[in-house]
């Protein structure tokens, strides 16, 4: 034990002394999750430009206009009687729609010929588009409903009647989990989650590639030839560390008032679980590739995309069966479903046994080769350093 504890000690030196890990680890966590929590800190996109060509000039026209700069999503940017170089300034004045009211529309209503109003949408931002489509769509629907309904009533019909003769029946929509439509809500968490998962993998690709580079790799088989003892001597300062910050990144969540339940059993075990997966997928990569940069580099590339590969945003079910298969062997995958479960439907350990099992799956798996692949580059080395030795001797 005193010989385990003194090599503990070199550990956190070294860890400590490298500003790579110590950037990645402690920085990375904190920086981008404070910088996302604010990107998103508005919570839903308000204000998109839009331009109204008004061919019309009417009371009706008016009403119609009076309604979007009503409305808190759009902003309308420009009101014009001509359309001008509209198609020209898009591009440049990122105008998320054009709304084209058609001359002789007020007379057209009255004369009952339906006149058409003209929405060119900007496509360019699928969300953006997505948010004016919605809001154009109430406004204007709204106000034809008015149109109806007062039509109605110039024939004779009573209030109560003409709001009964248009509307057959009624719609109400019950928003739940997340039911503000909450962007940091939606986003930030699976941010975080991400996030945490790079950070381990990084950090972690670090501790045997360096050993390798610097030689100290042969001071560590000098003190024990099992790999077992070595994996845990590494293990252990970070498994020390990680949860400080976890705790860290969880108080960002109540911090940017994102209301999910995130302190309680089940999720202490979906991010332990998430934690080894990452911490052994990390440490297997870095005994199997001895260089720093390159086990960096190659872990990069299962991190960069593991937040689209998720279903965190873009549902699983609409990926390729070979990519979302893929997909299912990378732990932040199996943590951002369990944790939607668990944070949002208040799922207990049994709605989340499928998570837990592939975790479990990915960690054992990652472990035995980890252990397996370290015992033999241990066995590797001590067989060179003897081959050494009996050729200086002889």
């Amino acid at each position: 034990m005193k010989k385990f504890l003194r090599l503990l000690r070199i550990e956190f030196k070294r860890i400590f002394s490298n500003d790579v890990v110590l950037a990645i680890f402690f920085g990375a966590p904190i920086l981008y999750g404070i910088l996302f929590g604010y990107v998103y800190q508005q919570a839903k996109v308000v204000n998109l430009p839009i331009v109204i060509i008004d061919q019309d000039h009417s009371p009706t026209t008016d009403k119609i206009i009076d309604a979007f700069e009503d409305n808190e999503a759009l902003l309308v940017k420009d009101l014009r009687y001509t359309p001008g170089n509209i198609m020209e300034e898009m591009p440049l004045e990122q105008y998320a729609a054009v709304i084209t009211l058609p001359f002789n529309f007020e007379a057209d209503i009255l004369q009952k010929r339906h006149p058409e109003i003209r929405v060119d949408l900007n496509m360019a931002n699928i969300l953006n588009a997505n948010t004016t489509s919605k809001n154009i769509q109430s406004v204007l629907l709204t106000i034809n409903a008015g149109i109806e309904i007062e039509g109605l009533k110039k024939q004779g019909l009573h209030p109560n009647q003409a709001l009964a003769a248009y509307e057959s029946f009624k719609i109400n929509f019950n928003k739940l989990y997340n039911s503000a439509g909450n962007y940091v809500t939606f986003m930030l968490p699976g941010l975080l989650a991400a996030i945490m998962q790079q950070v381990i993998f990084l950090a972690l690709a670090l501790v045997f590639a360096r050993d390798f580079e610097d030689g100290y790799f042969g001071n560590l088989v000098q003190e024990s030839k099992w790999s077992l003892y070595h994996i845990v001597l590494k293990s252990a300062p970070f498994l020390l560390m990680i949860p400080f910050m976890w705790i860290i990144v969880s108080l960002l969540i109540p911090y940017f008032n994102i209301d999910a339940a995130i302190y309680n059993f089940p999720m202490l075990v979906l991010a332990t679980l998430l934690t080894l997966a990452s911490m052994f997928i990390g440490m297997l990569f870095s005994i199997a590739i001895p260089s720093q940069l390159k086990a960096t580099e190659l872990l990069m590339v299962i991190s960069t995309p593991a937040f689209i590969l998720s279903g965190f945003t873009w549902p699983t079910l609409a990926f390729p069966d070979a990519i979302a298969n893929i997909a299912q062997y990378i732990p932040s995958t199996q943590f951002l479903s369990g944790f939607r479960k668990i944070a949002f439907y208040g799922g207990d350990l049994s709605s989340i046994k499928p998570e837990i099992n592939m975790l479990l799956l990915i960690i054992l798996v990652t472990f035995l080769a980890m252990v397996a692949l370290l015992q033999f580059k241990i066995y590797s080395f001590r067989r060179k350093q003897n081959g050494l030795l009996n050729e200086t001797q002889s």
